[in-house]
């Protein structure tokens, strides 16, 4: 069975002018998840699913489905406010979304087959498509709790113009994951990476540490295991008392690695990740698609 790709998407709006996930980088004004969805159509993935907001439902059908047809089956589902499970009210006063991880349970119904997870604003690269497509391939028919998370290597990860956030992974000898640590400020010091720790100390690491960038493999089980857990983030007073608590991937994947209910691969890729963190980062990435388009890697013209 082929795997499905997830794009988070549910944070753009319904004005596409300043928006980076819907800015035209490469040369026929294609966008970074354009790349994305042609890499993971290489990668043998066969369909495409976004989560997205209701309320532009049909400018996100025109403007952006449209690319995809007869390439590849695309559905859509939605993220709001209060998408809940029965019992629960969204509060008063609250706009912020409920997170990458609520985002993902709106895939529920529509996903039965292994499927990664990835924001729609980061260019991954193709490595990281072929790296996780082989893993969901490959998992037994009816495989549950066996999931993989690509680690980008932290080197290959950083932005010229300033300091960028990233989960640092720990894992152990058999390659699972055993931690993810968010460090909100990585560059390079003195020629070595390194992040920002509590005390407001640079520690160096390895440039092939492998680091999170949210592209994510699950089984269609990870769903039930949310929504459970999901229960209980929303029954704690805390939580909703906070209008910025939010219910994100690495906090359900933690949870299942530290009760020893999954276990998470950290596959390696060889892959460069770049984005548009900076507005000063969006000439770099017009200029690195442009050359991978030079090189043979992708067409001129994507669709």
């Amino acid at each position: 069975m082929k795997p499905t790709l997830l794009l988070l998407a549910a944070g753009m709006g319904s004005r596409y002018g300043g928006l980076k996930q819907l800015d035209g980088l490469g040369p026929n004004g294609e966008t970074i998840m354009d790349y994305s969805i042609y890499d993971a159509i290489k990668a043998g993935f066969g369909k495409i699913v976004f989560v997205i907001r209701k309320d532009f439902e049909q400018d996100f059908r025109d403007k952006v489905l449209c690319k995809y047809e007869g390439h590849v089956p695309v559905e859509l589902c939605f993220q709001s406010l209060d998408a809940l499970p029965e019992g629960f009210t969204c509060p008063e006063g609250r706009v912020k979304p409920w997170g990458t991880n609520h985002a993902v349970l709106m895939a529920k119904d529509v996903i039965r087959e292994p499927f990664c997870v990835i924001n729609c604003d980061d260019f991954y690269n193709r490595d990281a498509f072929m790296v996780i497509g082989k893993f969901l391939a490959d998992l037994p028919e009816g495989s549950t709790n066996r999931y993989a998370m690509v680690g980008f290597r932290v080197g290959n990860t950083l932005s010229e113009n300033g300091t960028v956030a990233r989960g640092i992974c720990s894992k152990d000898a058999d390659e699972n994951l055993t931690t993810v640590v968010e460090r909100t400020e990585i560059m390079r010091v003195d020629g070595k990476v390194s992040y920002k720790d509590e005390q407001g100390a640079w520690v160096a690491v390895g440039d092939n540490t492998p680091v999170s960038m949210n592209m994510w493999g699950f089984t269609p089980d990870y769903f039930a295991h949310s929504e459970e857990y999901f229960k209980g983030f929303l029954a704690d007073p805390a939580n909703m008392a906070n209008p910025k608590a939010e219910f994100f991937i690495p906090l359900m994947v933690n949870k299942l690695i530290n009760e020893g209910t999954a276990t998470v691969k950290v596959l390696d890729t060889t892959s460069k990740w770049f984005g548009v963190t900076y507005a000063a980062d969006r000439q770099s990435v017009v200029d690195k698609i442009q050359s991978l388009v030079d090189e043979g890697v992708y067409p001129n013209k994507l669709w």
